[in-house]
């Protein structure tokens, strides 16, 4: 029998795949080298690579080894999260076997939308195993690409519950409400403009002396607004704000949203991994009573991005908002995981977490957490010891806000958004000004595992000698 005409494959392989993935190794191994330690400098980009970055597209492929090379130079002189000294967001730790998952991840480019067999039960392990570090009653959960689409899917289902058939109905005329914080992170008022409640139904309630809201003021709002024909969604609590690390009383709003019947979800996108430690499990009393809440793998359990889950107690709540029914979609019996989340494509990021937990192990991340908050306790105690330096707030979590106040400075704000500039500038310590009551302020966040107890004292005087510089 003649064989069939061979032809090349419309997308040829790579021609030396061996050399490429040696080379990759070279250079993750170079990358993972950098990391133990804070660089002195930023390396500047040069003026060949800058001129290649802005040619057009190119019509014809070239050497994929300097391609390779030229990624890896890009990202070597970004800003990275997974530096010691990158303080001034809540980053990541870039865990190395992060790297390996992402990697399997991306070679298999298994899809969670319909049923995936095996990698269904590796996320189901995944949340499982979340729920059971921070000590919260799962019922079902999903991961997503960011806290953005975490919050907005809890929203969804809180909306769903408040507002039965809303979904599919839309709102007909209902106004809605939903009760936060004023340092509630702005996902918050995005997830409320895509859910249709719109940013005007968004209560942001003050805070009290450590920052948290008042239970009283989130019940006496919700009084109101149902007398004035409002449907209340959902209270927001606050489990870490991106500005201080403060943690809103889990306890005393659950007992709000029991006695009023309204969804109580927690954003702890960068928070909440610490109710897994002895330190910080007392913020999160409460936290068994909360309906949903959202936490960032890819912050403080340094995960690389996107790496986010929702986790809900109610069991069916989530197919209850996002269920349906395609002719493209097979059913086999089984819940497709789409039928659970707002995404449709989406990659198997619980992989990365997966095998991170079961390499380290639950009390390994506790030690690392334990560690990130006990830099932030003695970046507090140097700074209140510290004439030149006032702090700002009593921290709760791993977030310190301070600013630098040398004698002959009048004007405060503008020396510490310079002093920030100039530390951006100098590449030793990365950090971002913030503002606190209507100061400006250096704002400093230690969630990477990779800084030690010695960076402190070096990223304090680093700050204090360009602030005398300045001044």
């Amino acid at each position: 029998m003649d064989q069939p005409p061979q032809s090349l494959p419309a997308y040829p392989p790579l021609a030396d795949r061996g050399a490429l993935l040696a080379e990759l190794e070279r250079l993750i191994g170079a990358a993972w080298d950098s990391f133990d330690r804070p660089r002195l400098e930023e390396p500047g980009l040069g003026r060949e690579l800058e001129q290649r970055l802005a040619q057009p597209l190119p019509e014809h492929g070239t050497d994929p080894q300097a391609a390779l090379a030229d990624a890896a130079r890009v990202l070597d002189e970004s800003n990275s999260p997974a530096r010691p000294l990158y303080l001034g967001y809540v980053g990541s730790t870039g865990l190395e076997v992060g790297v390996l998952g992402a990697a399997l991840a991306a070679t298999y480019d298994v899809n969670l939308a319909a049923t995936a067999r095996a990698a269904d039960l590796v996320e189901a392990q995944a949340l499982q195993w979340v729920a059971q570090l921070i000590g919260f009653p799962l019922s079902e959960g999903a991961f997503t690409s960011g806290g953005m689409t975490s919050n907005m899917t809890a929203l969804l289902v809180a909306r769903e519950h408040a507002l039965p058939g809303s979904r599919a109905q839309g709102f007909d005329g209902t106004k809605a409400a939903v009760y936060c914080s004023e340092e509630a992170h702005h996902s918050v008022v995005r997830a409320a403009e895509a859910a249709g409640i719109g940013e005007r139904g968004v209560r942001k309630l003050p805070i009290d002396a450590q920052r948290r809201v008042r239970p009283a003021d989130v019940a006496e709002a919700i009084v109101a607004d149902r007398g004035a024909g409002f449907t209340p969604i959902a209270v927001v609590a606050n489990g870490g704000t991106t500005l201080t690390g403060s943690v809103d009383p889990l306890g005393g709003l659950a007992d709000v949203c029991a006695d009023t019947g309204v969804w109580l979800h927690v954003d702890g996108a960068y928070g909440l991994p610490a109710a897994a430690t002895r330190r910080a499990r007392d913020l999160f009393a409460g936290l068994e009573r909360v309906d949903s809440v959202t936490l960032d793998a890819h912050k403080w359990l340094g995960i690389q991005k996107g790496c986010s889950v929702v986790l809900v107690r109610e069991a069916g709540a989530l197919e209850r908002s996002f269920g349906h029914e395609e002719s493209y979609i097979r059913r086999t019996g089984t819940v497709n995981l789409v039928e659970r989340t707002l995404e449709y494509s989406r990659p198997i990021n619980s992989l990365k977490l997966w095998l991170a937990l079961r390499t380290h192990g639950a009390a390994e991340f506790r030690r690392w957490i334990e560690h990130t908050l006990e830099l932030a306790a003695e970046l507090t105690r140097r700074v209140r010891e510290d004439a030149e330096f006032e702090l700002l707030h009593e921290p709760q979590l791993s977030t310190v806000c301070f600013r630098h106040t040398p004698d002959g400075v009048a004007d405060l704000d503008a020396h510490n958004a310079a002093l920030a500039d100039a530390a951006q500038r100098d590449g030793r310590v990365f950090l971002a000004d913030a503002v606190v009551d209507g100061n400006r302020c250096l704002r400093v966040c230690f969630v990477n595992f990779r800084t030690r107890t010695e960076d402190v004292t070096f990223a304090l005087e680093a700050l204090r000698a360009l602030g005398r510089d300045l001044s």
